[in-house]
């Protein structure tokens, strides 16, 4: 991905990139964006050059994260842009004046109602995850904030590109080159496909065997509803299986507690609905378990994509209840996948 999309962003060139999850597309943005800003002189006053807008807080922190790595030594400024928190020092940075802004859509629009931000001198749009925002309903505040930007520079990356997200963007990519890495929405070759047919009352019990018996890893479990995963973390933890779980009705402190106790260790076990499924990019997620059949291929493709990342090897499992029989059979045959 970075030896496709770098060079065309170098040359200033608007770009649709699609590839695999785990096959660096953030570095493929970032890396192009810092290289300019380095080479060439700030504005004065500082004002903000780029603009970064992704569909969930957590994705925006680790976007954050890795520009504060890459520029740690230069002058470069940023600031993570994203709701659950005050907006106060969100605004008195977005005052100041940054480089790079990292936004989710709604939280970046409580701030444009607000004039708390000007993007008179942005250069580099970068819509990340795109497709997950249409799914996300943030698409009509996209519009809205691409309408009020200056002619620029425009980005855009996802896992999957489905027709929809292509028809928007001749709104607004100026003749854009086209960039596809491996299969077309299909998840990465590195991971391993299986599923375990088990009632649906003794999924608990079985998944609690399989963690104790079987997982050699850090396991992220997906769960369907926010409910469900908040029961099936406390019920593992009950098993004496310390589990932690990730959903959006936690504060933003026990989310982000939540990815770092899994990151670390101290949770072997994390329990999450989709608000994992993207961008959640943690070093060594040995297997990943569908604690249900996902709803739609591209579900399953973000889900799994969470392993088997940057060349390593990883395994999903799905759990299928036999009414789910059906469901299976029909996101096989759209991913692509026969699961063993």
């Amino acid at each position: 991905m970075q030896s496709g999309v770098i060079p065309l962003a170098m040359e200033g060139h608007d770009v649709i990139a699609c590839a695999e999850t785990g096959t660096g597309k953030t570095a493929a943005f970032l890396l192009p964006i810092l290289q300019r800003f380095l080479r060439e002189a700030p504005p004065q006053p500082q004002r903000t050059r780029a603009l970064v807008i992704a569909p969930t807080r957590e994705l925006v922190v680790q976007i954050e994260d890795q520009v504060q790595g890459l520029t740690y030594h230069t002058t470069v400024s940023s600031v993570a842009v994203f709701g659950g928190v005050p907006m106060d020092p969100q605004e008195r940075a977005l005052r100041a004046g940054v480089d790079i802004v990292v936004a989710t859509p709604g939280r970046l629009m409580d701030h444009m109602r607000h004039d708390s931000v000007d993007f008179g001198a942005l250069e580099v749009l970068v819509l990340d995850e795109a497709d997950r925002m249409l799914d996300m309903g943030f698409w009509p505040d996209v519009q809205r904030i691409l309408a009020a930007l200056p002619a620029r520079q425009t980005l855009l990356f996802s896992a999957t590109m489905p027709a929809e997200v292509l028809k928007l963007t001749q709104e607004f990519l100026n003749t854009p080159h086209y960039v596809q890495v491996g299969r077309r929405g299909g998840p990465a070759q590195t991971i391993s496909h299986a599923t375990q047919t088990v009632a649906s009352g003794e999924k608990t019990q079985w998944l609690a065997r399989w963690l104790r018996e079987e997982a050699t890893g850090p396991v992220l479990v997906f769960c369907r509803t926010k409910i469900g995963a908040e029961r099936l973390a406390g019920r593992l933890s009950g098993l004496g299986i310390r589990t932690a779980s990730l959903h959006a009705d936690r504060t933003q402190q026990q989310r982000m507690a939540a990815v770092e106790g899994f990151r670390t260790g101290t949770y072997p076990v994390l329990v999450a609905t989709d608000v994992a499924a993207r961008g959640l990019d943690i070093e060594g997620i040995a297997h990943v378990v569908n604690y249900e059949v996902p709803d739609t291929p591209e579900a399953y493709v973000h889900r799994v994509g969470r392993t088997g990342r940057s060349e390593s090897t990883g395994s999903a499992l799905t759990l299928v209840a036999p009414e789910e029989v059906r469901a299976l059979r029909a996101l096989e045959k759209a991913v692509g996948v026969q699961l063993q």
